[in-house]
């Protein structure tokens, strides 16, 4: 058990379904921040920014998943399959959590770049996305589905 994937990856642990859940995250949160901050940048109003943040973080999520795949031998067209049926529940979830959590928050919407709460109203937008959907994760792997699926060809 002292290996870098535990045993029972496949089972639905927590243990891989936090892990799918970070790697998700790290996609979403480098296309989210990325999108959020062009669209303030620009002086864009609430609606076009969170459309480009919500595209720019399906690209950035499915493309990790996507490399990592082709890195491993797969085929472009398979590798954008897997990244597919891996991330798409998990991405949904995740943007859907974190946009809730921003148009809810008073004033993070019209914040700015130089302001602390457009920071911090992300931070806290995405530890709220990351607890609601490491379960979703959790399940998906249990059913052999979601992140399941890049085990598969990683030896797992």
């Amino acid at each position: 058990m002292g290996d870098d994937h535990p045993h029972g990856a496949e089972s639905g642990g927590w243990a891989p379904a936090v892990r799918a859940t970070a790697h998700c995250l790290t996609g979403c949160a480098i296309g989210e921040v990325l999108g959020m901050a062009i669209g303030t940048a620009l002086a864009w109003h609430a609606a076009p920014t969170m459309v480009l943040a919500i595209a720019l973080a399906f690209v950035f999520g499915y493309s990790m998943t996507l490399f990592a795949v082709v890195r491993v031998g797969l085929a472009f067209k398979a590798a954008l399959g897997v990244a597919l049926a891996a991330d798409t529940l998990s991405i949904t979830t995740m943007e859907v959590v974190d946009n809730a959590v921003l148009l809810l928050l008073p004033g993070a919407m019209d914040a700015h770049l130089s302001d602390g709460l457009f920071w911090w109203s992300l931070a806290l937008a995405f530890v709220v996305a990351f607890v609601i959907t490491a379960p979703v994760n959790r399940r998906l792997i249990a059913r052999g589905k979601g992140h399941a699926v890049v085990h598969r060809y990683h030896g797992h």
